[in-house]
């Protein structure tokens, strides 16, 4: 995404121009398949200038488009809003079974998806004696330095794996891997046993277990256990991250049919 500061707004307040974008994608209505610029300025009470710039900033990273001299809300929105049904939906019924592997383990659980070359952590169970994560829920960190991102790429398509690798793997923890063939057998050997282990990757004595969350159309993210690695026996505890990942892949499966076939009634 183009920066602030490169699209020229170097001299604005940045809430200020994210209130402003804000207010110009909410200026279109149900009615409103297109807008120019005069109507938009008159709407909002900005000025044309103002819009003017606004706009552009806002079709170069596709949440308008561009219909001639009119604009039009584009599909980044769509796939965006998409981005955060799927989330809400898999965060409520994968819940219920983070509790209960938690209740069993005694030990953290996160669930995550992947963002790029980033997890983001959707929700976190923590125990009571947990070390000190980096993580936090809406937070990010690295894939291929955590047991959760890894069980995503090791089930995601080449191309996916191939933007983590194409890019500099930065040190997280004492023992995250940065060299790519290194990431890459092990992803493999994920893909293969169904689970992903982490010793110290993310963090100093912490050990994680993750196991994938698979969807109508692929891997959605990634459920893991997580606590101090002296304490954990991480082989022992992945068949039963294995099965909560596997209760959430089923009901989610059944979920999403069951909105599919409330929206589209026979």
């Amino acid at each position: 995404m183009q920066s602030m500061r490169a699209a020229g707004w170097d001299n604005e307040d940045d809430v200020g121009v994210v209130n402003r974008m804000a207010l110009v994608l909410e200026t279109f209505g149900p009615e409103d398949r297109t807008l120019g610029v005069s109507a938009l300025a008159r709407r909002t009470g900005l000025s044309k200038s103002t819009v003017h710039r606004l706009v552009q900033q806002l079709q170069s990273v596709g949440f308008l488009e561009r219909d001639g001299t009119q604009a039009r809300l584009g599909l980044r929105l769509f796939e965006l809003g998409q981005l955060v049904t799927t989330q809400r939906t898999l965060r409520e019924v994968a819940t219920p079974f983070m509790a209960d592997l938690r209740e069993a383990t005694r030990q953290t659980v996160h669930l995550a998806i992947l963002v790029g070359r980033q997890v983001l952590y959707i929700e976190i169970l923590e125990s009571a004696n947990a070390p000190r994560f980096g993580s936090r829920v809406g937070g990010r960190l690295p894939a291929h330095a955590t047991a959760v991102g890894k069980a995503i790429l090791a089930n995601s398509p080449q191309a996916t794996i191939g933007n983590v690798l194409t890019e500099r793997l930065s040190r997280v923890g004492p023992r995250t891997i940065t060299v790519p063939n290194m990431l890459h057998r092990q992803l493999a050997r994920a893909r293969e046993e169904g689970f992903c282990l982490e010793y110290e990757e993310s963090g100093v004595g912490v050990a994680c277990v993750a196991a994938p969350i698979i969807g109508a159309d692929g891997v959605v993210g990634a459920m893991s256990v997580s606590g101090w690695g002296s304490k954990m026996d991480l082989k022992r505890l992945a068949p039963a991250v294995q099965t909560a990942s596997l209760g959430v892949t089923r009901s989610l499966r059944r979920v999403i049919l069951e909105n599919d076939e409330r929206q589209c009634p026979s």
